[in-house]
C-alpha cells in the first residue's frame, strides 16, 4: 500500500496521480500497458489520455498501439486520478484481459469466416 510517507521516502509527495504531464511517475506504476497496446483508442479515452491520442489510435494505429505499450501506464497516471497505486494496476489488469477477450473474439471470428468462405467456395465448384 502507498501512502503519503512511502512516496515522500522516495520522492514524491503523496499520491501524484492526474496531475499533467510534470507528475512525478512512481516506480510501481511504470511497466508495459497491454490494455493500451491491445485497444489504443478505447483505451486512450477510458484513461483520460486525451484526444491526440484517440485520434493517432484511430488513424495511425500500430505505431499508437506499440507507444502505448511502452508508455501507457505513465499516461494514464499523469492524466487520470487514480485512488492508489494498488487502484492503477487492478484497473490497468482490467483493460489488459478486456483487450485479450477482443483479440480472442477477433480471431475466432476471423476462423469462421475463413471456414465459412470456404465451405461457400466448395459449394461454388460442385
Amino acid at each position: 500500500m502507498y501512502d503519503a510517507q512511502s512516496y515522500g521516502a522516495q520522492g514524491y509527495a503523496g499520491n501524484t496521480s492526474g496531475q499533467g504531464e510534470q507528475t512525478l511517475v512512481p516506480p510501481d506504476v511504470q511497466g508495459l500497458n497491454w490494455g493500451g497496446l491491445l485497444l489504443n483508442w478505447i483505451w486512450a479515452i477510458g484513461n483520460n489520455a486525451g484526444i491526440l491520442w484517440i485520434i493517432i489510435g484511430l488513424f495511425f494505429s500500430p505505431i499508437a498501439s506499440i507507444y502505448l505499450l511502452i508508455k501507457g501506464n505513465e499516461i494514464a497516471w499523469k492524466n487520470k486520478r487514480w485512488e492508489s497505486v494498488e487502484h492503477f494496476k487492478a484497473t490497468q489488469r482490467k483493460w489488459a484481459i478486456a483487450g485479450l477477450i477482443v483479440l480472442g473474439l477477433s480471431l475466432g471470428l476471423a476462423c469462421v469466416a475463413v471456414v465459412l468462405s470456404v465451405i461457400a467456395a466448395g459449394m461454388g465448384n460442385a
